[in-house]
């Protein structure tokens, strides 16, 4: 098998957008003295900035630097989060009726936020980051920490095998990533993308937790209102 790309590498734009609207909605979002948040906000931009300088338009070069730079904006963004989440439970216990609008807000936030951090999370880590999976033969790959559908369709109908990892070359991109980490937050459990390994089990599980608390709580908090 070639060493070059088996598919186009895949474009700057989709992660960076999503990143800069993921930093944007925590820099706006609930609890954390205002400090905090504008120094996560700026430092996640600095290395967002510094990564789209590297690869300004599509994945195709990878560092030493850059590896640990897109691996720690993903954590950084990621137990950031974490903190508003909690000082959103805070706030979904403890603040009155007056508070309600407020606090939906918040909590969409912290929700989206989420969803974009864990698959942020998910796109870096599975098969070497996305710079590898797209460069590297197959078999020169780490192992993968996610099973997508396309990864077993090589042995249905004619027309659904074409779209396969092993037929076509497939290799999952960023939105494939957001999208499980959506149905994962919404569904509490995988949907079409399975983990393999302990890390993504343990990342969806937790996902899959915050999600859970955040609709319950707020749920809760609704009939509160409405009662």
């Amino acid at each position: 098998m070639s060493h070059g790309f088996r598919t186009q590498p895949e474009h700057r734009w989709p992660v960076a957008a999503a990143m800069a609207l993921a930093l944007a909605l925590y820099l706006t979002g609930p609890g954390v003295l205002i400090w905090i948040r504008v120094v996560v906000a700026a430092l996640g931009l600095g290395i967002l900035a510094a990564l789209v300088t590297l690869n300004p338009h599509r994945l195709n070069r990878e560092t030493r630097w850059s590896r640990v730079a897109g691996l720690s904006l993903a954590l950084l963004l990621l137990l950031a989060n974490q903190v508003a989440l909690v000082q959103l439970i805070i706030d979904l216990l403890y603040s009155d009726s007056s508070d309600a609008g407020r606090i939906l807000l918040a909590a969409v936030q912290v929700w989206v936020t989420n969803v974009i951090a864990y698959a942020f999370v998910y796109w870096e880590i599975d098969r070497g980051g996305p710079v590898v999976r797209r460069r590297e033969p197959r078999d020169a790959l780490p192992l993968a920490d996610f099973r997508f559908p396309q990864d077993e369709d090589h042995d249905t109908v004619a027309e659904v095998a074409a779209g396969s990892s092993k037929n076509s070359g497939w290799t999952p991109a960023f939105i494939d990533y957001l999208y499980f980490s959506s149905t994962n937050t919404m569904a509490f459990s995988p949907t079409d993308t399975m983990p393999l390994t302990t890390r993504a089990k343990s990342l969806m599980l937790v996902e899959a937790l915050s999600g859970f608390v955040i609709l319950a709580l707020v749920i809760a908090r609704a009939v509160s209102v409405i009662g």
